[in-house]
């Protein structure tokens, strides 16, 4: 993409409406534009983020088994009647009605949706065990919406939901969702912490919040430091395997690591003290086993091995989409703008032509643009007819994670400067090992 041509409504001033950093720079860089409290359009290059966190996602439940699917937004009140939650959900769902005067109401999950899908359809314990999951906006009506993505009234989710013939199968989707969540949080560049948590109006006794460390996180968080040593890596795990997936949920949770609505302080009390931290944390997902919770009113059955209907232990388990790019700002930044991890980057670096109109200048950066796009890559080149220092400030804000600077005097000398967003460091290379830097850095085989 050249910047002459994209919609990139960069602002130079902070709105006086952003009180956090995410908010600030999501406006700033042109990311979304505010329709209205707590609901935003996104601009191309919020966008182009939102997309690349949703194929992550995609790609991770798919490799845990889990089956894409997609319900409607509007769902009707009857539904929530039977399971009970219509009447004792409050104030945050949007209740509506039809011209045919029914009752109807805007998604905040789909427990009961999915749950009437699968008794439509499933009645045998040889059909099980199954994962559904969706990617969808769903609205809750926030009283006092704020902090731009991170606590809007509508927002893009993802929400899963298990059927299992038992409660030990049950809780097996439950830590192949922790396995799956902590890959999906580490290829995004973020570390997020499974915490004990409340289930709130899910309900279940069984749940883990999944919370990234910032400033201005909404909940106090007490945990042990050697939680944040953890990493899950490159390790391969059979998802299928209870002994694997057991193994890394206890790896993970075996530590002290709760939120406010669970913290208790004689449990904190025995964590040695040199290890016990408090801080601020971002809820960027949850999961959680009900039993059943909405398979017994809703009569979600399937006749087992010995020929008995018996209800089937359902989950759910979801990942805040749209709130993520928050909490990756939140977790990744400078007082200069964003800085975007290679995994979840609008375009994998930037291209700034110093002299914008000078031919030797002109031609390498698009052999540079053309090299890069011919690899799979996506450049953003600034072919603007503005001063390098507009020029460079733009890409800071924006956060691109690699910059390739191009100018007459390093063509000279047959260089060009290759510099990291995040740690500010340059190297001069020449146009050809600055492509093939860049396709090293995103795992890119790069065209002899």
């Amino acid at each position: 993409m050249r910047l002459s041509r994209y919609f990139l409504p960069v602002l130079k001033e902070t709105p006086s409406e952003a009180q956090i950093v995410s908010h600030r720079y999501m406006l700033r860089a042109g990311m979304i534009k505010q329709s209205s409290a707590g609901i935003y359009s996104w601009l191309p290059l919020g966008f182009k983020v939102l997309r690349k966190i949703e194929d992550i996602i995609h790609e991770e439940q798919k490799r845990a088994g889990h089956i894409p699917m997609l319900m409607p937004t509007i769902q009707s009140a009857d539904l929530w009647r039977e399971s009970g939650r219509y009447d004792d959900y409050g104030e945050e769902m949007l209740r509506i009605r039809d011209r045919h005067d029914r009752d109807m109401l805007f998604t905040p999950t789909a427990e009961e949706l999915i749950t009437d899908i699968f008794r439509s359809h499933v009645g045998s314990y040889k059909d099980l065990p199954l994962t559904l999951y969706q990617i969808q906006w769903k609205f809750r009506d926030e009283i006092r919406p704020r902090f731009g993505v991170m606590r809007g009234r509508e927002f893009y989710m993802k929400d899963g939901y298990n059927f299992d013939l038992t409660k030990e199968d049950a809780l097996h989707a439950y830590n192949r969702h922790l396995v799956s969540y902590l890959r999906t949080y580490e290829r995004m560049g973020l570390q997020a912490i499974p915490m004990r948590a409340d289930s709130g109006p899910i309900g279940g006794d069984d749940t883990h919040e999944f919370l990234v460390l910032a400033e201005t996180g909404e909940s106090e968080v007490f945990y042990d430091s050697q939680i944040t040593e953890l990493k899950f890596g490159d390790r391969e795990i059979d998802y299928d395997s209870v002994e694997q997936c057991q193994a890394v949920l206890e790896e993970f949770t075996s530590r002290y690591a709760r939120t406010d609505e669970t913290h208790d302080e004689a449990v904190f009390a025995e964590v040695p003290e040199e290890r016990r931290r408090t801080a601020r944390g971002i809820e960027v997902g949850q999961i959680f086993y009900f039993g059943t919770k909405y398979s017994e009113p809703m009569g979600a059955t399937v006749v087992d091995n010995e020929g008995n209907k018996v209800p089937v232990h359902m989950g759910s388990h979801g990942i805040g989409v749209s709130r993520l790019l928050g909490a990756i700002i939140e977790a990744s930044h400078d007082d200069k703008g964003i800085i975007w991890p290679e995994g979840v980057t609008p375009f994998h670096c930037g291209i700034v032509n110093l002299k914008q109109g000078d031919d030797e200048a002109d031609a390498a950066c698009e052999a540079l643009y053309k090299s890069l796009t011919a690899l799979g890559l996506e450049p953003l080149y600034d072919d603007r007819n503005e001063r390098a220092g507009g020029k460079f400030a733009t890409m800071d804000l924006i956060g691109l994670p690699w910059r390739i600077t191009v100018g007459p005097r390093g063509l000279k000398n047959g260089v060009v400067e290759l510099t990291s967003r995040r740690t500010g460091e340059s190297e001069e290379l020449s146009p050809e090992a600055a492509v093939e830097r860049i396709a090293q850095i995103y795992g890119v085989v790069a065209k002899a």
